[in-house]
């Protein structure tokens, strides 16, 4: 178990300092103070060894992200806040940030994101049908657009929505009318 987390935290070291071009196996190994054979022992594969060291640092951030949205009481707030707070932790964990960077390996950036995205964000999301703050019918086109513009505001910084607050606002304005109006 101490090797598999040491190989966890080499890959992301790794991909925070180099990107996803980064990780192999032999930098992972060098990295972690282990052998190649370990590595290739315990995940198989350079993309298992990027898979769980992401997945893992995921449900960390997401407990972050969920903390964060309890207290709302709207679909509105919800989904404001739900992406207030991805942005948050994508700030404050430089791996996260990696992840928008459009370069070669980058799973944000392949064909089949959307597809992995969606469905991930629905469980992330869900939580609104649970509490009454949206209904099932409602849910998919909440997931879709909160998706498109969480990872636009996520990747795409400026002066207008930089800080928190401001960001709440834009998204509050602008998100409103839009989720009540599928209610």
């Amino acid at each position: 178990m101490r090797s598999q987390q040491k190989i966890l935290g080499a890959a992301l070291g790794l991909i925070e300092g180099g990107g996803f071009e980064a990780v192999n196996i032999a930098a992972v190994a060098t990295a972690a103070g282990v052998s190649r054979q370990t590595v290739y022992s315990i995940f198989g594969t350079r993309e298992e060894v990027v898979s769980q060291a992401m997945g893992g640092l995921a449900v960390e951030v997401l407990g972050e992200i969920t903390a964060q949205v309890e207290s709302v009481d709207t679909a509105c707030d919800y989904v404001v806040e739900f992406i207030v707070a991805a942005r948050t932790a994508v700030r404050a964990h430089p791996v996260l940030a990696t992840l928008l960077l459009a370069e070669r390996g980058n799973p944000v950036f392949d064909l089949e994101m959307m597809s992995r995205a969606i469905p991930f964000a629905g469980q992330m999301l869900a939580p609104m049908v649970e509490r009454g703050l949206a209904t099932e019918a409602e849910l998919d086109e909440i997931v879709e657009i909160a998706v498109r513009l969480g990872l636009s505001v996520v990747a795409f910084d400026s002066d207008l929505v930089h800080s928190d607050d401001s960001l709440r606002a834009f998204l509050s304005r602008w998100l409103g009318p839009a989720i009540r109006s599928t209610s």
